[in-house]
């Protein structure tokens, strides 16, 4: 996979985070550090020697940093008391052209090993696995191969095929020319058909030069950094991938791919010795250390600002076709190992962009000049000297030179003025929110940041924040670059067209048909997999944990659930209310409702202040619309609203006010705001199409399928998205902003709320259940009783029994009798489960081969979803038409039965980790159960694993 780019605000602090992720239990033990702390300095354990023993106290964990002794490999181990262990080894990788020889390497390591030799063992083990996570990255100077796991024996083997595909691939040709590049008939049997490049590399990084915003974001590294590994593509340019031999993807491997240029990273609970024995004998044993050096130099200073104009395609689904023009302003930065200067700037990025009330947000997007920031906006700290940029997408070529003298004007004012008091405590709040915040993808986040750094500075994090009091000086003598985009767009298919040509006569005809030929013999071999360590379906535990919780009646008749768990001093809230009085004609704009509701002002409170106060108080307020297939008929299901939040237990009654607020007194007046967040909202979701196409797809294919699938699309899919680009190049948004009291009138009172929960410490349950019961009482009712639209409505219990005293949750579902031409099952749960094992079948025996092996795709394969739809997908698929075809085989494949009793208990293992992975405090009761969401219940999911236990 190939990782490129960086993200909004906070950066580093974002990841370590977690808040993308689902989230992680931070154990009352502190066992796993307390052995780490006994390490000694000069220790030698298994080839290594300890250099350095750290605890930090902040994320509760200790650090423990080694050296090998042999190789000179570095070594990070963080012991946490976290059940969710990780294992990463990075290789500084520096290619200096834009083949994508480390994204082609990256690839053609995991298609067999000297002890697995078996084709493509990394996906073989996603079924013989319970791994929470696996993956490989390329990103512009490192390769990372992370995978985590809960259950030691599997933590052992997964280690052994890792160690073994880095350390020791077959690297054969034949690999090479299905991952990375090659070139032959576009129907390989016939010699008639026209030639064409195939490959999985190739075709994946045709489909990543298709997104505008990821060639802005390439373009925008390769100008600012241009004298060494990132002035080139690491993944490759579609245009210069057919440059690479196999022979260079050895030498690189050779190279780059050695213990002297390795780091290891471990984190979590397990015993470090045993990583470290296993590491020592299986791999680092059979080197000795090599001098060949991969450290990238320090970017040579200019001695004048640059600017550069590159091309990119047009946008169909832009707001405005007359602007497409992309600029931004970017300033290089010092060394990120540089841990005190990186972390003040990538605070002053936060300060100078995030939320309504920053500079540049005032500046620029306020201005009306374009319609949203430019990609890879604020610090990036992706490469050896981070850089800040800074600039408009969605704007007039004319107005190039306006955006530009805009930031020069905003710097300078920064400057003189600094930064508001409220500002700087309320990022300040966020910081402290962060640290609180606990996520099941630590190690994860962890390790992609530590991926550059030697030393270990987590623990100046409390000290570092305290910098922002200052006011600080903006970028001075950093290098400056000026880019934009737009216009005439480059013709990448017609270049492709002559490089196609140009190979075909560099290389011997003769070889195109007789290696796709080939290649299509070997993959349609079957393959011997015995070689691959594996679980049983016997090392899966019998059962599940049972969440404790209560549900209490409040403001009369709303259900509160209240799950008490070590939160860390955060308590999360969620609500929800039903859409079924909505009128019909009001529904497509739910989306935009929710989108909007929280950053439009409430009460006294304008929009900037809103924002100020939520930033404050909170961790976040969130509205999302929701449609929840129910889990027993597929013409039934339940609509509505969730609304979602975070705070510190000292700030709940600050954070229900708000709610009440936002519930009772939404502004719906600021038009010219209103505008700026329809064109921000209508620029994402079309700058998401190109990364998201096959959800889109699947969505699309569904929407007939039942009425919950329906609804779906007209909330997330094609539908919202050419709704949202209609109201964005509408003049006048009057009428679209008066449908908004409406929705609110509907939505927003006690009368349609059905349940609430709130996650938090024991000592703190008292104090929510007042603060909770205050917003529910305050909460508008309907003056007058409103009906459903829809006449079909069945009143449900949601399984919220918890063991002891409480009310049932009782779930208002809407049947459509008659919509679906086609049910998958009529009771959902037993056959659901089946079905997602006959999924994880069919992708891993079938359709993996089909479609990415002989196909080409990225990726593709079959899944079964909550609303009960079974989908067969592709992923950047160059062949969708021989997909197509695929997908009627594979179906066939199923029915014939050409599967083992082995093959299907290794689908169960794959099922498994899915429904065993690792929940945090904050979702406990939440997502494990769903009683909020899919009314699935605790005593559903052992019905589960019994059947699957006996499934055959």
């Amino acid at each position: 996979m190939w990782r490129f780019g960086g993200r909004r605000g906070l950066g580093a602090l974002q990841r370590l985070s977690g808040r993308t992720h689902r989230n992680v239990w931070r154990g009352k033990s502190d066992q796993a550090c307390e052995r780490a702390l006994q390490y000694k300095v000069g220790e030698k354990i298994h080839g290594f020697t300890v250099n350095q023993v750290t605890s930090v106290p902040e994320l509760f964990l200790t650090a423990v940093k080694l050296s090998h002794d042999s190789t000179g490999a570095r070594y990070l181990h963080l012991a946490r008391e976290d059940k969710n262990n990780l294992f990463s080894v990075q290789f500084r990788t520096t290619p200096m052209d834009s083949t994508g020889v480390p994204h082609v390497l990256e690839h053609t390591v995991l298609c067999g090993s000297q002890k697995y030799p078996c084709r493509d063992p990394f996906f073989k083990m996603l079924n013989r696995s319970l791994s929470t996570f696996m993956n490989a990255f390329t990103a512009s100077d490192y390769t990372m191969y992370p995978f985590s796991t809960q259950n030691p024996k599997d933590f052992q083997n997964l280690l052994s095929v890792y160690l073994d595909a880095t350390f020791f691939p077959c690297l054969r040709e034949l690999d090479f020319w299905c991952e990375g590049w090659r070139l032959e008939h576009e129907n390989p049997s016939d010699p008639q058909t026209p030639l064409i490049f195939k490959g999985v590399v190739f075709n994946e990084m045709k489909g990543a030069f298709t997104d505008n915003e990821r060639i802005f974001s390439q373009h925008l590294q390769n100008k600012l950094l241009p004298d060494h590994t990132y002035s080139v593509v690491s993944g490759g340019d579609p245009l210069c991938i057919p440059e690479l031999t196999w022979e260079q993807l050895k030498e690189f491997h050779a190279t780059h791919y050695h213990p002297s240029n390795a780091r290891f990273f471990t984190y979590g609970n397990f015993q470090l010795e045993q990583h470290l024995k296993q590491i020592q004998e299986e791999a680092l044993s059979k080197f000795q250390k090599m001098e060949q050096s991969t450290v990238v130099p320090a970017q040579k200073h200019w001695d004048k600002p640059r600017e550069f104009h590159i091309a990119c395609g047009p946008d169909s689904l832009a707001t405005d076709a007359s602007k497409q023009t992309t600029v931004s302003v970017s300033f290089l930065l010092p060394d990120i190992t540089d841990t005190f200067e990186a972390f003040t700037l990538n605070l002053l990025s936060s300060l100078l962009i995030s939320g309504p009330n920053s500079p540049f947000y005032k500046a620029l997007i306020e201005s009306g000049l374009g319609t949203d920031f430019s990609p890879d906006v604020g610090y990036n700290g992706y490469t050896r000297e981070a850089y800040f940029s800074i600039g408009l997408q969605g704007i007039s070529e004319k107005d190039v030179r306006t955006v530009k003298e805009l930031v020069d004007k905003t710097i300078e004012e920064v400057i003189e003025k600094g930064f508001e008091d409220d500002r700087i405590e309320a990022l300040l709040h966020k910081i402290e929110i962060q640290m609180k915040h606990q996520s099941t993808s630590f190690g994860l986040a962890l390790t992609s940041v530590c991926v550059f750094l030697v030393a270990f500075a987590f623990g100046l994090v409390l000290v570092l924040v305290l910098c922002c009091k200052t006011k600080p000086q903006l970028f001075p003598n950093y290098q400056h670059l000026g880019l934009d985009s737009g216009g005439d767009e480059e013709h990448r298919t017609w270049k492709l067209g002559v490089r196609i040509a140009h190979v075909s006569f560099s290389l011997s005809i003769s070889v195109f048909p007789s290696l796709g030929l080939e290649l299509r013999t070997q993959q349609s071999k079957p393959q011997d997999a015995s070689c691959l360590p594996a679980l049983k379906v016997s090392d899966i535990e019998p059962s599940i944990p049972f969440i404790q919780f209560d549900v209490s009646l409040a403001a009369g008749d709303i259900p509160v659930q209240y799950c008490a768990q070590p939160t860390n001093g955060v308590v999360y809230f969620r609500a929800f209310c039903s859409l079924n009085t909505l009128p019909e004609e009001l529904r497509p704009y739910v989306p935009l409702f929710c989108s909007v509701l929280t950053k439009l002002g409430c009460g006294i409170l304008d929009y900037r202040e809103q924002a100020q106060q939520i930033e404050l108080k909170t961790g976040g307020m969130t509205v999302s619309p929701q449609v929840l297939p129910d889990d027993s008929h597929l013409d039934t299901y339940e609509q509505g609203v969730l609304f979602s939040s975070l705070c510190l237990d000292r700030n709940l009654p600050d954070m229900m006010h708000l709610w009440t607020e936002i519930f009772n007194n939404p502004c719906f007046e600021e038009e010219d705001r209103f505008k700026v967040l329809v064109k921000m909202a209508a620029q994402e979701l079309s700058n998401g199409i190109p990364d998201s196409g096959h959800l889109y797809a699947a969505l699309r294919a569904s929407k007939t399928l039942t009425p919950a699938a329906d609804l779906q699309e007209t909330f997330g899919g094609m539908d919202q998205v050419r709704l949202m680009k209609r109201i964005a190049e509408m003049t006048d948004v009057k009428p679209i902003l008066r449908k908004l009291p409406r929705i609110k009138k509907y939505l927003l009172n006690c009368d349609n709320m059905s349940r609430c929960s709130v996650n938090a410490t024991p000592q703190q349950m008292s104090q929510a259940e007042k603060d909770v019961g205050n917003f529910l009482r305050n909460v508008g009712r309907s003056k007058k009783e409103r009906k459903p639209v829809r006449p079909h409505v069945v009143e449900k219990p949601a399984h919220s029994s918890s063991g002891g005293s409480g009310s049932q949750i009782v779930r208002k579902l809407i049947i459509v009798s008659g919509h679906s031409p086609c049910h998958v099952v009529s009771n959902l749960l037993i056959p659901h489960f089946s079905l997602k094992i006959l999924a994880r079948l069919m992708t891993a025996k079938f359709l993996h081969t089909e479609i990415r092996e002989k196909g080409g795709a990225y990726g593709g394969g079959a899944k079964l979803g909550h609303n009960g739809i079974f989908t067969l997908y592709s992923y950047r698929d160059p062949n969708f038409i021989e997909t197509l075809q695929s997908f009627g085989k594979a179906v066939d494949w199923a029915k014939s039965g050409k599967f083992t009793q082995q093959d299907i208990d290794e689908a169960k293992l794959s099922v498994f980790s899915s429904v065993d992975s690792p929940v945090a405090p904050s979702d406990k009761g939440i997502l494990s159960l769903g009683t909020l969401v899919h009314g699935f219940h605790w005593a559903d999911f052992h019905s589960f694993l019994s059947h699957c236990f006996l499934l055959t």
